[in-house]
C-alpha cells in the first residue's frame, strides 16, 4: 500500500526506512512490502534454482539474482524495486548496490497483498523500462502469465504445466515438478 503522498520520495527515502522494513517505490510513491510466505519462497528457490542450472550448464553469462535485490529501473532516483527474480544478461548494468536498468527477465511470485502491483502497476512499469519477458506466478490462483515483450506477446499456464522461457532457446521450467 502507497504512502499518503505529500512530496514525492526518491531511492533516498527508501535507504532511510527503519532497519527490516522493506519497501519499493515506483513514480515517487512509495508501497511497503509484507513479508513473504512459506510457499512463495520455496517458489522463489525452486524456480531460480532451475534457471541458475540452466545457465551454468550453458555456461552462461546472465546472472540470476533473488529478492531482496535492488533494480533501479530508470535513469532518475524514483524507481526502486526488488523482483522476486531477475535475470540480468548485461553484467555492466551489475554492481554492488544492484542493477541499473532493466533486467532481461522479471519474475513476480504474487503474494495477496501484492496482487494488484504484480498484474497492474508493475507490467507497465517493467514493459516501459526494457524488460524483456515478465512472469507473473500466481499460486493463489494457480496460474503463471508470460508476458514476451520483444515479440508483444503473452501466455497463460497452470501450475500443471510446463513454461518455455522466451529469453532462451530450449530452457524450460515444469511447474508441475517444482520442489
Amino acid at each position: 500500500m502507497p504512502l499518503p503522498q505529500h512530496e514525492d520520495y526518491t531511492t533516498e527515502d527508501i535507504y532511510h526506512l527503519p532497519e527490516g522494513i522493506r519497501a519499493e517505490l515506483i513514480d515517487g510513491q512509495i508501497y511497503y512490502m509484507a513479508p513473504p510466505t512459506r510457499t512463495h519462497q520455496k517458489l522463489l528457490f525452486s524456480i531460480s534454482r532451475t534457471i541458475a542450472d540452466y545457465i551454468d550448464s550453458k555456461k552462461g553469462i546472465c546472472e540470476v539474482d533473488i529478492a531482496p535485490f535492488a533494480v533501479f529501473l530508470n535513469e532518475d532516483n524514483r524507481n526502486y524495486v526488488e523482483p522476486d527474480i531477475s535475470v540480468i544478461c548485461d553484467t555492466e548494468k551489475l554492481s554492488e548496490k544492484g542493477c541499473t536498468g532493466a533486467p532481461d527477465w522479471i519474475i513476480e511470485i504474487v503474494s495477496p497483498g501484492s496482487r494488484k502491483m504484480d498484474y497492474f502497476t508493475k507490467l507497465f512499469k517493467y514493459r516501459t523500462a526494457g524488460v524483456r519477458e515478465y512472469w507473473i506466478v500466481d499460486p493463489g490462483k494457480n496460474l503463471i502469465l508470460v508476458y514476451n515483450f520483444d515479440t508483444s506477446d503473452s501466455e497463460q499456464y497452470t501450475f500443471a504445466d510446463t513454461v518455455k522461457a522466451g529469453i532462451y532457446e530450449d530452457l524450460y521450467i515444469d511447474f508441475a515438478n517444482l520442489k
